[in-house]
C-alpha cells in the first residue's frame, strides 16, 4: 500500500537498500521464481520475460509486480518500478501482512533512486506508524532527511537507532559513513567517539580497532586489529590492512591481505582490497590478477566492484581496447553507475 489506507502519497544508504532487494518474500510459482533467479544473475530482460509468462499463467499478482518492480530498478527505470510496487501494494486484501512492509521498503528504495526523497520519507513514516520499532526504517528515513537537507531530523532518527541498538557497531559505522558522505564527518565521528567512551571495556579489539580507523587514529587501529586478527576473522584483516594503507605502508598492507588469502582463498572482498592496494603501489598487473581471482569466486557479492576495478587495472596497463569492451558489458549490467559512464567518456578519447 504505501499503506494506502493510511497515506497516499529510500548513496551510502543505497548499499543497504540494494541488499534488501533480493531478500524478503519468497514463494510464488515457477515463472516468478525463475524471474527472481534471473534478477540475481543480473538478467533483467530475461526476468521480464518470465514475469510475462507468470502473468499469462495467472500467478500471484503481488509477487509478480514485486518482481517486475525489482527488475525495473535493475534497468534503472525507477518510474516503472514505482508504478509496479504501487500496483502490488494496491492489490492487498486490506489486511496488513509482512509483504506490505517488504513492498514499502522497495517502494522507498525506488523513490530514493529516482530522487523523490520526500516520497521516500513519507513511505518510511507509513512503515513506522505501524511498526514503531523498525530500526532499518529509522536509519533509512534519516538518509532521506539528509537528502532533503534536514540534518536535525536525520540526527533524531540516527539517535533513535543508536538508542535501540547501542552495541550494533556495524550500524554505527553506517551512520558515520552516511554523515561523512553528506559533509558531516565531525558529527559522524562524535557517534564513534561516544561509543568508545561509553563502552567501559565491553568493546572487543575488532570493534575498537575499526572505530579507531574511522576516527583517523591509525596506530591505535592497527594495534587493536593486530590482536583481533588472531581470531581469524576476514574483516579484522581487511581493517588491519586498510589501517596500514592509511599510513602509506602499502607493502605491509598487501602482506596482510595475502596472509589471509593463503588461509582462505574464497574471500572476494579480500582480493578486491588487495587489488586496490596493488594499484596504490603501482603494481597494475598484480592488481589485475587480484581482481580477476576475486571474480572467479562463484556466488560472491563483490562482482560489481571487482568488475569495475578490473577495467581500471586494464586502463593503468594501457590496454584501453580491452577496458572499453569490458566497460560496455559492465554498463549493460549497471547502467546507472555514473563513475562508469564518466570512464566511458575517458576511454572514448584514448
Amino acid at each position: 500500500m504505501v499503506f494506502y489506507h493510511i497515506k497516499k502519497s529510500g548513496l551510502l544508504a543505497a548499499g543497504l537498500l540494494i541488499s534488501m532487494l533480493l531478500t524478503g518474500c519468497a514463494g510464488g510459482s515457477e515463472n516468478i521464481q525463475s524471474g527472481m533467479q534471473l534478477i540475481q544473475n543480473l538478467d533483467y530482460q530475461g526476468a521480464m520475460a518470465e514475469f510475462e509468462e507468470a502473468e499469462a499463467a495467472n500467478e500471484n499478482e503481488r509477487l509478480l509486480y514485486r518482481g517486475r518492480g525489482i527488475a525495473y530498478m535493475g534497468l534503472t527505470d525507477y518510474e516503472q518500478a514505482i508504478s509496479c510496487f504501487q500496483t502490488a501494494l494496491a492489490a492487498s486484501s486490506g489486511i496488513v501482512e509482512s509483504v506490505d512492509f517488504d513492498l514499502n521498503y522497495y517502494l522507498a528504495a525506488a523513490y530514493t533512486k529516482n530522487g523523490q526523497y520526500q516520497e521516500a520519507k513519507d513511505t518510511y513514516d507509513a512503515i513506522l506508524a505501524l511498526r514503531p520499532k523498525e530500526e532499518d526504517a529509522y536509519f533509512l528515513r534519516g538518509n532521506a532527511l539528509l537528502n532533503l537537507g534536514d540534518f536535525e531530523g536525520a540526527k533524531e532518527d540516527f539517535d533513535r537507532v543508536v538508542s535501540m541498538s547501542p552495541q550494533n557497531y556495524d550500524r554505527l559505522i553506517e551512520i558515520y559513513e552516511t554523515l561523512d558522505h553528506f559533509g558531516y564527518r565531525q558529527e559522524g565521528q562524535a557517534y564513534l567517539q561516544n561509543a568508545l567512551d561509553t563502552a567501559e571495556g565491553a568493546m572487543d579489539q575488532f570493534d575498537s580497532g575499526r572505530i579507531y580507523y574511522y576516527l583517523g587514529e591509525y596506530q591505535k587501529a592497527y594495534l587493536a586489529l593486530e590482536e583481533a586478527k588472531g581470531n581469524g576473522g576476514a574483516e579484522s584483516y581487511l581493517y588491519l590492512g586498510k589501517a596500514y594503507e592509511a599510513t602509506g605502508d602499502y607493502n605491509y598492507a598487501s602482506s596482510v591481505y595475502n596472509s589471509y588469502i593463503s588461509q582462505d582463498p574464497s574471500n572476494a572482498e579480500m582480493y578486491n582490497q588487495l587489488g586496490l592496494c596493488e594499484i596504490a603501489k603501482g603494481e597494475y598487473q598484480k592488481a589485475l590478477e587480484a581482481f580477476q581471482a576475486g571474480l572467479e569466486i562463484e556466488g560472491n557479492d563483490m562482482v560489481q566492484a571487482l568488475s569495475f576495478n578490473e577495467i581500471v587495472a586494464y586502463e593503468y596497463l594501457g590496454e584501453y581496447q580491452k577496458a572499453a569492451v569490458l566497460l560496455d558489458a559492465y554498463l549493460a549490467n549497471y547502467p546507472d553507475d555514473e563513475a562508469a559512464a564518466r570512464e566511458k567518456q575517458f576511454l572514448s578519447t584514448r
